[in-house]
């Protein structure tokens, strides 16, 4: 079994609610910069590539990629499923990882656990992520799957959300491919209560307190770590709490067999 794992960071400047979001800055550098950071920390070997499309906007995207030592594959705008398989394709991936650029604060640690779950039993699985059901706090997002599995995805894939999510025609198709899952080890559902992706100007204001918290102290800080912060500091917590829940499902339901109401806030208060 070939072992050249790919993580590929989707990443563009034309975000509708919060255009260029993954250039705001956090302690001196890029948001992209702090996730890749982050990235770095992980302890199975893997490749970084960061895919941005070829729109003009995005020049800033690979200028960044290129400061911060990390190749930029361009493809794409609006079908980012043919940009990560080509992407995969161009760097000879064996298997590939598929993490938002809107994570900044995800665990090093909770992409081991998922990678390692995939790779306990070779060929046990085609897919592997922490999102169906979604357990641990919505930015956290980690999926991975063997390059086979994404190749018949991009051949077979064709309803829209399918193309500009990349992976729902993977968990929509069980009888197509063999799932697997990882749950938070407590048992407990943070995915609806705790957010720490980032789609609005409250996200980034959230993301940029704790980061100034906890990456002086300690910059490999965890999941756990923030959760702590949480708890002893509430009024972080709230800055964003009001997006809690808030996903792309809600805009989807009626074409997503898998996905539930309750896994999804259908209104912001």
């Amino acid at each position: 079994m070939a072992n050249k794992i790919l993580i590929v960071v989707q990443a563009r400047m034309s975000s509708s609610r919060l255009p260029g979001k993954v250039m705001l800055p956090v302690l001196g550098e890029s948001l992209l910069f702090r996730m890749v950071e982050r990235l770095k920390m992980i302890r199975h070997e893997v490749q970084l590539v960061i895919a941005t499309s070829l729109a003009a906007d995005d020049d800033m995207i690979a200028q960044e990629s290129l400061r911060i030592g990390v190749p930029c594959f361009r493809g794409s705008l609006e079908n980012l499923l043919d940009r990560h398989y080509k992407a995969a394709l161009y760097f000879n991936a064996d298997h590939v990882v598929k993490i938002p650029s809107d994570c900044p604060l995800i665990d090093p640690g909770i992409i081991n656990d998922v990678l390692t779950h995939y790779f306990a039993s070779p060929g046990q699985f085609d897919y592997v992520s922490n999102l169906h059901p979604a357990t641990f706090p919505d930015g956290n997002d980690v999926e991975i799957m063997s390059m086979a599995c994404l190749e018949k995805t991009w051949r077979e894939a064709g309803r829209l959300l399918e193309l500009e999510h990349t992976t729902p025609y993977i968990w929509e198709n069980p009888k197509k491919f063999s799932i697997g899952n990882l749950v938070c080890r407590k048992g407990d559902d943070l995915s609806m209560s705790h957010r720490f992706t980032i789609d609005y100007e409250a996200d980034y204001q959230f993301i940029k307190a704790v980061f100034e918290e906890l990456y002086p102290v300690n910059s490999t800080f965890s999941c756990e770590d923030i959760l702590n912060l949480l708890a002893e500091k509430p009024g972080i917590y709230h800055i964003n709490a009001q997006y809690a829940g808030v996903n792309w499902y809600r805009n989807h339901l009626n074409e997503l067999t898998t996905i539930l109401p309750e896994q999804t806030k259908l209104t912001i208060h």
